[in-house]
């Protein structure tokens, strides 16, 4: 019996962009619609918003700055928090106080990536920021989202005090941004097929198995 080739999965998404949260929730729900197809799933960084300075902003500058309003965004935001609820997920806008630049988030997301937690440590952060308003400018915060996933803590506190990975980071957010890629999440599947939005599960799961036969073909001859 031959082995299939594993279908490389690129997620490019931000832990603060609600759609990406329903995302995550989708394409792993799709994942589990082919468990036959074997699939290697890397979440990639994206900056929605790359204006907001390292240490954050209050949230109420930030909706002002990117909607008009506070009451702007609430109708918007009913919709999604009705998308997400329909996948058992918990967004309470009204908990968030502060909006992150999420460079250092990517940072753990990456880290984590090194022992196998990249999912978990993005699961984490995004139920910290919508589902319980946490504050993703607070290194305790951080710090302790990743001892949560398996980090060790004090390395992570120290790793954060630094510049390490902040360029890598950067640099990937900015190929993806050269890509084309400007709404998300996109998932780019084999390197050369890109999806974007938070697809219905049903689609993202037929296109994993279609390209993962196409690529399975093309190994094969």
């Amino acid at each position: 019996m031959s082995t299939l080739k594993p279908l490389q999965i690129d997620v490019v998404s931000d832990v603060v962009c609600p759609w990406c949260y329903i995302g995550k929730h989708r394409i792993e729900s799709a994942l589990a619609l082919v468990p036959d197809v074997p699939v290697k799933l890397n979440f990639r960084p994206f900056f929605l918003n790359p204006w907001v300075p390292r240490e954050g902003i209050s949230r109420e500058d930030y909706l002002t700055t990117k909607f008009g309003s506070v009451e702007a965004y609430k109708g918007i935001a009913g919709r999604v928090v009705a998308a997400a609820s329909e996948e058992g997920l918990v967004y309470k806008p009204e908990l968030v106080a502060r909006q992150p630049n999420t460079t250092d988030c990517h940072r753990l997301i990456l880290w984590a990536e090194a022992i196998g937690k990249a999912p978990e440590m993005k699961q984490r952060l995004m139920e910290l920021y919508f589902r319980d308003g946490g504050d993703l400018t607070d290194v305790n915060v951080l710090v302790q989202a990743a001892a949560d996933v398996g980090l060790d803590a004090e390395d992570v506190r120290k790793r954060l005090a630094t510049d390490e990975d902040v360029a890598r980071v950067s640099a990937d957010a900015q190929e993806a941004a050269e890509k084309g890629i400007s709404g998300v999440p996109t998932y780019v599947f084999a390197q050369k097929y890109a999806v974007s939005g938070a697809q219905d599960p049903n689609l993202l799961a037929r296109a994993i198995r279609e390209v993962s036969a196409e690529i399975n073909a093309q190994a094969a001859e």
